[in-house]
């Protein structure tokens, strides 16, 4: 397991340098031609941003370290998620909605767990028709936050997600309270027909 994720953060490492790279040289042409990329250098910062969580994730795991958990407003978590995906979404024709019916703090790790939800919805977008939900419920004790989309649904379950999804659900794991630990699930046919992303947090 660490030396795959040793493998993995070599991989983001590069990455990174090369959109350190890619916003140079549009730097450069902007310069030179007067041109104006702002969507471009949204799209490269937005990686950056994302590769930086991945290594914050990858620090967890490979070093043991303890999540940062702290109370957060389930409200904000999720505006913070739509406001990040709803313009890029909405270029492609797609409606981004949020139903929040938590109005508490619930006790996580903010930056994995926006990390996890940014990445589920980013991967709903690419088999949507139109219409992609975000929500987040209290069920039984548990805060139970969900990604929906109205597309085809997984090909086959569980989705052969690799890595990825084998980093997300161990994270989930992570999140522990009173004996009970967080859990990833993927379905199909939820509230819209399609693919059906869950996190389970206690």
């Amino acid at each position: 397991m660490h030396k795959l994720l040793d493998i993995l953060a070599s991989g983001v490492h590069d990455a990174k340098n090369q959109l350190f790279i890619a916003e140079s040289l549009i730097a450069a042409a902007e310069a030179k031609h007067g041109l104006t990329m702002s969507e471009a250098r949204y799209a490269i910062e937005a990686a950056g941003n994302r590769l930086s969580r991945t290594l914050a994730a990858y620090g967890v795991l490979r070093h043991d370290a303890t999540l940062g958990v702290t109370p957060v407003l389930v409200a904000d978590l999720c505006e913070e998620v739509v406001l990040a995906q709803k313009k890029h979404l909405s270029g492609e024709n797609i409606t981004l909605t949020a139903d929040c019916q938590v109005f508490d703090e619930w006790p996580l790790d903010r930056d994995l767990i926006t990390d996890m939800l940014n990445n589920a919805v980013q991967n709903a977008g690419r088999f949507a028709r139109d219409q992609i939900r975000l929500s987040a419920a209290s069920e039984d004790g548990w805060l139970v936050l969900r990604v929906e989309d109205d597309g085809p649904g997984f090909s086959a379950l569980p989705p052969e997600h690799g890595t990825g999804l084998m980093v997300a659900n161990r994270l989930a794991e992570l999140h522990t309270r009173k004996g009970q630990h967080g859990s990833l699930h993927l379905s199909n046919g939820g509230s819209l027909g399609g693919g059906h992303f869950e996190l389970r947090l206690p």
